[in-house]
Order: C-alpha cells, then sequence, then structure tokens
C-alpha cells in the first residue's frame, strides 16, 4: 500500500488528465491479480466493488477512535491538523507514528491484505460487531509503514480519496496498461459493475466475456442546467427531443429473473420504500434496466415533491401511507435489455426499445417527449416551458437524438430548463469551514430573514454560488466579526455579525422544524452578495409566507 499511496500522491499533484492515466496504468501493470482486482476498486475511493452492497460501518468517529488506541494525539492536536489539511486521513496521516509496533506486528499492508480486512469488517454483526469493527481498523492502521500510507487507507476508508481520478479515467489507465481498448473497458466496467474486476479481464483479454450485473446500479446521466429566456443558442444545431422535468426521485430499476429492484441517485437500494413500484416492474417481460423518476401522483395530477417525503427512507410503508402517497415510476431511459448493454445506442433508439419493452400499468409510465422543431422559436420553447409548470413539473429536459447514455456524467448532450421559484435577500448568521479545496476558508453560510418582532429567523444554508475570490474576502472580514455563540448557531458553526446580505435563489419553500422561520428552502444558491442593500431590508418572514401561500395556490388552482 506505500506504493499505492505514493502513486496516489503524485496523481494529485498532476492536473492532466493524461498524465493521471499514465501514472495509474504505470502502477496497475505491476501488480498480480488479487492487488490488481483491490487497487483498481480503491482508485475510485471506496473499499467495495460498486455492486457489492457493503459497508464498512466505520465512521470518521471510530477511525479516531481506532487511531487512538494506536498512536497518542491530543484532541487539540487532531482539531488543528483537520483545520490545516481539511482532510480526516490527511490529518492522521500527520498525527501517524508508524512503525512503533513493528517488533510485534509486521503485516506488510498490501492492497489484497487491505481488501480482505475491509470485508471482514464489512461483515461483522453480532453485539460485538463494533468492537471487532475496531479491531480491524487498529490493526490496519498499524500495520501502515509510512504516513503517506496512513493518509490514503483513511480516505479509503472514509471514501474521499480526492486525487482527481474518475471511474472513466481508471478504465483509460487499465486500457493503457494492458493495451486493449479504451471503449472495450469502460463498457466493461459499465456491465459488470466492478471495476476490479474489469481490471483482471483486461490483463487477461477476457472483457469480451462480461455480462450486464442487474442489481449493480450504473451511474446515472446528468443534464446540464440552461438559463430560461435567453435565445437558446445551444439548441441552434443537432436534432433534440423534449419531455417534461419531474418534481421527484430520481431512480434505476434493475428487474432480472423476476425480481425488480430500484436503486436511488445515491446508487443504494431502495425498493422497500416503493413496493408498488417494485411489484409493476415485477410484471415485465424479459430482463431490464431502466432509468425514470419516480413522482406522487393522484388522479394523473404530479402532486408537488414535499409528498414525497413522507415516503423516503422508509424501511416499511404501511397500508395507509400507500393510500395516501401514490407513486408511479415514469421511466424515461432503457439502459440494459437482457444482456445488451444500450448506453451505446442513440437516445432515439433506445426510446423505441422502451416503448417496445415496458407496458404502462398503475404504478409504470412512459415520459412522453416530442422532437422539437428547426429551426428554434424561442417564444415555443418558452410556451412547452409554461405548459409543463402548469401540469406541476419543474420545467424541461431537452435531450440530443443522437445521444448515448453517459453514465455519471453531466454534459451537453441532455440540458435541464429550470426557472427559480424567487430570490430571497438574507442575512448570514453563522458560517462554517468549508471541506477539501476549501478547508481554509469559510465558505458554508446559515442564512437569516426579518421575523415579526424584527428578529433575525434561520431560513437555510449556502453554500454554491460565489467565486473563490468572494469566499476568501468574505472569510477575513467574518473572521474580523465573530460572535459569542447564543447556542442558536448550528453545531460546528461560528456565529457572526448580521451584516453581510446575500440574494439566494432556490426551487421550492417547504415546511420546516430545522429553522426558526418554520420554513426551509430546497436547493438554495447564492446568487450574489448584495453590498447594496443594508441588513435592515432584507425580507422578511411575512414575504415568506406570501411566496409559499403563492406556490401553493398555484399547485391547487392547476390541479
Amino acid at each position: 500500500m506505500i506504493r499505492f499511496a505514493q502513486t496516489c500522491a503524485a496523481i494529485a499533484l498532476r492536473p492532466a488528465k493524461l498524465e493521471k492515466i499514465a501514472l495509474v496504468a504505470e502502477y496497475l501493470r505491476t501488480l498480480d491479480e488479487a492487488d490488481l482486482t483491490a487497487a483498481a476498486r480503491f482508485f475510485t475511493g471506496g473499499p467495495f466493488a460498486a455492486r457489492e452492497e457493503r459497508t464498512l460501518s466505520l465512521g470518521g468517529r471510530g477511525i479516531v477512535a481506532a487511531a487512538r488506541s494506536v498512536w497518542v494525539f491530543s484532541d487539540e492536536a487532531l482539531s488543528h491538523a483537520y483545520r490545516e489539511r481539511g482532510d480526516l486521513g490527511d490529518a492522521l496521516g500527520a498525527l501517524a507514528r508508524p512503525g512503533t509496533d513493528l517488533a510485534l506486528f509486521a503485516e506488510q499492508l498490501t492492497p489484497a491484505l487491505l481488501s480482505e480486512l475491509f470485508m471482514q469488517a464489512a461483515n461483522a454483526d453480532g453485539k460485538n460487531a463494533g468492537k471487532t469493527r475496531s479491531a480491524i481498523c487498529a490493526r490496519i492502521l498499524r500495520a501502515c509503514a509510512d504516513p503517506l500510507e496512513v493518509a490514503y487507507v483513511v480516505k479509503i476508508m472514509t471514501g474521499d480519496l480526492r486525487i482527481g481520478l474518475r471511474e472513466g479515467l481508471i478504465a483509460d489507465a487499465i486500457a493503457l496498461a494492458f493495451e486493449r481498448d479504451a471503449g472495450d473497458v469502460r463498457r466493461a466496467a459499465m456491465v459488470c459493475g466492478d471495476i476490479g474486476a474489469t481490471a483482471v479481464a483486461a490483463k487477461v483479454d477476457r472483457l469480451a466475456e462480461m455480462r450486464v450485473a442487474y442489481g449493480s446500479p450504473i451511474g446515472f446521466m446528468l443534464a446540464t442546467p440552461m438559463f430560461y429566456g435567453g435565445g437558446y443558442a445551444e439548441l441552434s444545431e443537432h436534432a433534440w427531443i423534449v419531455e417534461d422535468k419531474f418534481d421527484g426521485i430520481r431512480a434505476q430499476i434493475h428487474k432480472s429473473d423476476g425480481r425488480a429492484r430500484i436503486f436511488s441517485r445515491t446508487l443504494n437500494d431502495v425498493t422497500h420504500s416503493y413496493p408498488e413500484v417494485a411489484t409493476a416492474a415485477e410484471e415485465l417481460a424479459g430482463d431490464l434496466i431502466l432509468d425514470g423518476e419516480i413522482v406522487a401522483l393522484r388522479e394523473g395530477r404530479v402532486l408537488p415533491f414535499r409528498s414525497l417525503q413522507a415516503r423516503l427512507q422508509r424501511k416499511a410503508v404501511d397500508p395507509a401511507l400507500l393510500a395516501e402517497v401514490p407513486v408511479t415510476f415514469v421511466a424515461f431511459d432503457l439502459l440494459a435489455r437482457g444482456d445488451a448493454l444500450l448506453v451505446d445506442e442513440p437516445e432515439l433508439q433506445r426510446r423505441e426499445q422502451l416503448l417496445d419493452a415496458v407496458a404502462p400499468s398503475a404504478h409504470l409510465a412512459i415520459a412522453p417527449f416530442a422532437r422539437l422543431p428547426q429551426p428554434l422559436v424561442p417564444e415555443m420553447l418558452d410556451e412547452l416551458f409554461e405548459d409543463a409548470r402548469s401540469r406541476g413539473h419543474e420545467g424541461l429536459v431537452l435531450k440530443r437524438t443522437d445521444a448515448p447514455y453517459h453514465p455519471g456524467r453531466r454534459g451537453k448532450w441532455w440540458l435541464k430548463l429550470k426557472r427559480e421559484l424567487s430570490t430571497l435577500d438574507v442575512v448570514v448568521v453563522a458560517v462554517e469551514w468549508g471541506h477539501g479545496k476549501r478547508a481554509k476558508v469559510l465558505s458554508d453560510y446559515t442564512f437569516a430573514i426579518r421575523g415579526p418582532n424584527d428578529d433575525l429567523q434561520t431560513l437555510g444554508k449556502a453554500y454554491s454560488g460565489l467565486t473563490d475570490a468572494e469566499i476568501a474576502g468574505l472569510t477575513s472580514w467574518f473572521l474580523a466579526h465573530t460572535l459569542p455563540s447564543s447556542g442558536e448557531a448550528p453545531q460546528r458553526a461560528m456565529a457572526v455579525e448580521p451584516a453581510i446580505v446575500l440574494e439566494v435563489a432556490f426551487d421550492i419553500i417547504q415546511p420546516s422544524s430545522l429553522h426558526q422561520s418554520g420554513y426551509a428552502l430546497r436547493f438554495p444558491r447564492i446568487v450574489r452578495v448584495r453590498d447594496d442593500k443594508p441588513p435592515a431590508e432584507i425580507d422578511t418572514l411575512e414575504r415568506v409566507d406570501e411566496i409559499y401561500r403563492a406556490m401553493l395556490a398555484r399547485e391547487t388552482g392547476a390541479s
């Protein structure tokens, strides 16, 4: 693992993709099959293959506790190291004292051994499972012979490698290492859901033997936002189809051998939350993988996203909830059928197969779509957008007719046209240090609006929208204007003078007990710093109530 860590450190210093690929390839080609399987998986940032439903069940606190059993360090030292580096792996690497127990524990940590120990930790069960995992974690850390090795082993444990590698680059490195076609490697990785197994298949020239791994979720293709109300120059070339952007939960259905499983955008199995959808999918003929959206649907009308919240993360759904929040899976893509992976097929061809493969039912539908005329009249797209909104949808999605399906990527093949519900002027009342490259700046802002008694009531937290330069400037100001904590600021946050006004955009407002205002914003984004507006002129709770009531009235009026 020392060589793995050294390779990772070198990759992190190379911004160029080709250099990263070359370094990974140079390392991979030196490994035997056991180490190759594990190392290729580790380069993705996690301890297990994507298709394996395993977790280490070792959080940061457990890793720190195990580290304390191996080396001695104070809370202050850990806090300082974390603040300096913004990463638990780097922080523990700085505090580690490897080699102190080598006389008693002479294990040499290899990728294969580390993978075996991870498996033991994941399989631990019973009342002593926690102690078993902690002991395994301590054994792993004790076997590390170098601070850099400690850092990268912990990064794998936390799933936070951060060296600029995506699975696509790892696939390219495997192709380079073993002189295979990069497209064949990428396809095999998607088919089997295990980059480690793919690496070994490439080494022994058996990529063509890989088969679709039903039950192993494929990364979701994403759409790039497009500005509403412009000339839509992005659509001036190529042919496009348009469909409604559903206000639901992105999901993927894997149906094989008569059984259906549903995976969320985070690739977690959520079948138990939507049993009626799984049952409907099991009625379909043959094996297939569907991409689509789960929406709350009653009498043909899509209900607002908040209606779905009662169904989220439910391990069991009782009959009353099934009746209260009926859901439907709206399919808009077909990724696999039988042994055939369809991701390289053009959009329209996948659509044709989708129409042939899926018979709509009470809880299973196919997203309607239409071709956009060329040349495009912008006013017509605006009209289509308003029509979609009137049907209860977020907006529109536009897809090139020749688009392949790029798992886990956001590009110009798919575009999404949305419009914020509104914006609010708010004031920052608490700040937090960021993570990763923003670990040394205050980039997470808790904001508030003004209550009926002129008091400040929190409404949410935002951390996107500002430039690095703006964040750096605000960090200096916030550090000079901190306040004693009143107990109302979020944990880990620093209360600050309420003087910085932000304009914040959002998708919807929903009731929430998490904030003093009684509301929360969905997907808040900072539009700009309002240097022109004093805190006395920020928006009020009354204004938030007004926007919320208007939102409800629009939804009710459209039903």
